[in-house]
């Protein structure tokens, strides 16, 4: 199958495990979060089974997962 631009888009998986398709469009992880409201210091963000920084920008048909992290004490 060819690229398709039309037929592509960005899937976000968030800590609870629900999903959500977002278009292709260039996005900045940051932005990503902001939308889901969620706080960049207390999630880390993997692209296609990668670690990303919150600057890192996601595109295309990128699957970005939001997993949460505790902080111990």
């Amino acid at each position: 199958m060819l690229y398709d631009p039309d037929h592509y888009e960005m899937q976000v998986i968030l800590p609870d495990k629900s999903r959500h398709t977002l278009p292709p469009d260039p996005q900045n992880i940051r932005e990503i979060l902001d939308g889901f409201g969620c706080n960049p210091t207390s999630v880390i963000v993997i692209r296609n089974g990668t670690v990303v920084p919150e600057d890192f920008i996601a595109r295309g048909d990128d699957e970005i997962r939001i997993v949460s992290v505790s902080h111990g004490g």
